[in-house]
């Protein structure tokens, strides 16, 4: 992760007690930082602008011409599948007069502006510009699409705003490897349904509440039905985390009820920097992706995309599915509001990171891991 050194917008201010590098020692990021403006415009730049972003699994670009638009730190992008089966990715943007070339998804055999027809290629050369034959000094290749960094990793599309960005397999080692092994029919699934969440809280209090299941036994009552807690332990790594239950707890949970799968196990989710957790339920094959997409200071917009074999839910992979959108998402969304009301109390700015020595599913090191990765991008202070 490329954190270079830059001037902070999350300085210390009278009152604020020290964030530390140790999480048992830490206090929490302070309050404004989940509702000043002025953060929030940093954090495009610093934490968008530089980060590996998920548009998709692979399924979305079956075949040449196939495409996926997706918006980054206010940029409009585009993943295409080109004509040598390559993916592509570029700003979505006519190199003419700047309109918008694509919209949502699916697929084209020529990328034409709607504004003057201008036609690119889908490797993004500039095929075809009316009227310009005559023109002094213009060459169409001086005017191809400006590309994007984009990788496949783990079965998924990811693009980069920063083209010197470091790969995401050499900045997440082990990360694959995880999620292949809970997943090994990762890269055959297919996308079978969205459900989107609009939500009144800052993205990093979202973040902040999926990595940790101190709250789980209080506030998912269902979900401590299926998931053998014992067995729950969270373990940060370079800019991930893996939360991973090995036991499954109840095959016929309050949750939902599912018959043991090629792999047995209880719950297996990822976060990986800066806004993209992953999830695999037991059972049948599945995978899914819940991504926080920060829509202001104090909203954000959550897709969560399921992918299945054949891209058609069975009725137990329903009923995971239905769980998630209906109960679980619903119970963490209701958190994470009341969390943006009261960080704009005068009663608060800081709390403290539970820690306890076994690392249990009690304890909030992932949360202090994801802030700290927050306060390096800002140019925050932190103690040693």
């Amino acid at each position: 992760m490329n954190m270079q050194s830059r001037p902070s917008v999350l300085r210390m201010e009278p009152g604020d007690a020290p964030f530390h590098r140790n999480p048992a020692k830490s206090h929490t990021l302070p309050a404004r930082a989940y509702f000043d403006p002025a953060i929030w415009e940093a954090e495009k730049d610093a934490i968008f602008g530089r980060s590996w972003w998920c548009v998709g699994h692979v399924s979305r670009f079956k075949e040449p011409g196939k495409f996926v638009t997706v918006e980054v730190a206010d940029e409009s992008l585009f993943v295409v599948r080109d004509r040598k089966n390559e993916l592509r990715a570029f700003y979505n943007v006519c190199t003419h007069r700047g309109h918008q070339l694509l919209k949502d998804d699916g697929k084209t055999n020529l990328i034409v502006c709607p504004y003057h027809a201008w036609a690119f290629d889908l490797n993004g050369q500039l095929k075809k510009a009316r009227n310009t034959a005559e023109m002094i000094d213009f060459e169409l290749c001086d005017f191809d699409l400006k590309p994007v960094r984009v990788e496949l990793f783990a079965g998924f599309v990811f693009v980069n705003l920063d083209a010197d960005a470091d790969p995401l397999a050499d900045q997440a080692p082990g990360l694959e490897e995880e999620i292949r092994y809970y997943c090994p029919q990762i890269d055959t699934l297919e996308f079978a349904q969205r459900d989107t969440f609009d939500v009144r809280s800052n993205w990093k209090i979202m973040i902040d509440n999926f990595l940790e299941c101190y709250h789980c036994h209080t506030a998912h009552k269902d979900f401590v039905d299926l998931v053998d807690m014992d067995s729950y332990r969270t373990k940060v790594h370079t800019i991930y985390s893996s939360q991973l239950s090995d036991a499954p707890k109840n095959t016929n949970s309050k949750a939902y009820t599912f018959k043991k799968g090629e792999v047995d196990f209880g719950y297996a989710g990822w976060f990986l920097w800066p806004n993209l957790s992953i999830w695999v339920y037991p059972g049948e094959p599945n995978i899914s992706t819940l991504q926080m997409l920060p829509a202001g200071p104090e909203r954000c917009i959550e897709y969560q995309d399921w992918y299945v074999p054949g891209g058609k839910a069975s009725p137990q992979l329903q009923d995971a599915m239905d769980y998630q959108k209906d109960v679980l998402q619903p119970e963490d969304i209701g958190l994470c509001v009341s969390v943006q009301k009261g960080l704009r109390s005068k009663s608060y700015n800081q709390g403290r990171f539970v820690i306890d020595k076994g690392l249990t599913e009690l304890s909030e090191h992932a949360v202090h891991h994801f802030q700290r990765m927050v306060m390096e991008s800002l140019g925050g202070e932190i103690e040693e």
